[in-house]
């Protein structure tokens, strides 16, 4: 075992003071993904700065109905919230899928959103993998890819992001709160996670040294119903194979569609946002035909790998399914 040092700060500036002092630390919340790397050797972290006693634990409205999720409140609270579960359910579901009642009593927001792709080329230290070590190639090329990415990906890393809170926090528009030693800023949860392009160890556009302080929700639109479905090869505790977060907001009186967002999960190196489909569906009646058109005017981008095409069939599905259940009065 690699020893390593331990701070548990008081502050955020604490917080953000111990990683500049040690460099190559890392930040702990719940531990549930730093920790197992740590034990298969992926992450060596030289300190560790212990982020889970600090204030940042609170599920609170905010003025004019938006709501802010500390980074340290657990997927189980969160899941749980009166508000999350009425005002924004898609996220609700969402953690609710995206792992067991225990790791839901762990989990941390922040840690969520900072948690590491699950392909299995990562984790092995004997493969080549431009995400763990840039430059030695991608194993999952010519390997293994069944769950891997059909759109976004490139050359250099074809691996999928596996959060699900994610996917439902850029279907509704989410920001992501930071804090750093130069201050603090906010990043939107769809502009969160990046694409892999030439660097794909680089997962978000989190700075050195920065710290996920919470995630601000707008306030959800009156009329608008959401929704979170997944599919996975079991139902227990599975990463997704394709997911999708949806937000529909359908005009009573003129029978379209005033607002629609819609995030996949699962195909893609960061939560993909489905903005092709969102405009064909804008304005648009909530037809079958229209749903159909306009996922696949979505999905008309993706660039299967050898052995996962079915996802981009098994997308299609999941999203006119939901779109259509939405509609529905």
């Amino acid at each position: 075992m690699k020893p390593f040092g331990y701070v548990r700060p008081a502050t955020l500036r604490e917080a953000a003071q111990a990683h500049a002092a040690h460099p190559g630390s890392r930040y702990l919340g719940g531990g549930t993904n730093l920790v197992d790397l740590m034990k298969l050797g992926v992450e060596r972290p030289g300190t560790l700065v212990d982020l889970s006693r600090l204030p940042l634990h609170a599920i609170e409205e905010r003025p004019g109905g938006a709501l802010l999720i500390g980074a340290t409140a657990r997927a189980a609270d969160v899941a749980a919230h009166p508000l999350v579960r009425t005002r924004y359910p898609a996220l609700a579901q969402a953690l609710l899928a995206g792992a067991s009642a225990q790791l839901r009593n762990v989990a941390t927001t922040g840690g969520n959103l900072l948690q590491r792709t699950r392909c299995t080329y990562f984790q092995d230290l004997s493969k080549a993998c431009n995400k763990r070590a840039p430059g030695t190639g991608c194993s999952a090329l010519d390997g293994i890819h069944r769950d891997h990415a059909v759109l976004g990906h490139s050359t250099h890393c074809v691996a999928t992001h596996p959060s699900d809170m994610a996917v439902a926090l850029a279907a509704f528009d989410a920001d992501v709160e930071l804090y750093g030693v130069h201050g603090t800023r906010t990043v939107p949860a769809t502009a969160f996670h990046r694409l892999p392009g030439d660097h794909p160890e680089r997962d978000t556009e989190i700075r050195d040294g920065e710290i996920v302080t919470g995630v601000l929700l707008p306030p959800a639109a009156p009329g608008a119903r959401s929704r979170y479905r997944k599919a996975r090869d079991r139902a227990s505790f599975a990463f997704a194979l394709a997911s999708v977060a949806v937000v529909l907001d359908v005009d009573p009186e003129e029978g379209l569609v005033r607002h629609a967002a819609l995030a996949f999960g699962g195909l893609a190196h960061r939560p993909w946002r489905a903005t092709a489909a969102e405009r064909a569906l804008t304005g648009a009646r909530p037809t079958p035909d229209t749903f159909r058109r306009a996922v696949d005017a979505e999905l008309a981008e993706a660039r299967p790998l050898r052995d996962n095409a079915f996802k981009v069939t098994l997308a299609r599905n999941l999203a006119c399914d939901v779109l259509g259940a939405l509609a529905t009065p």
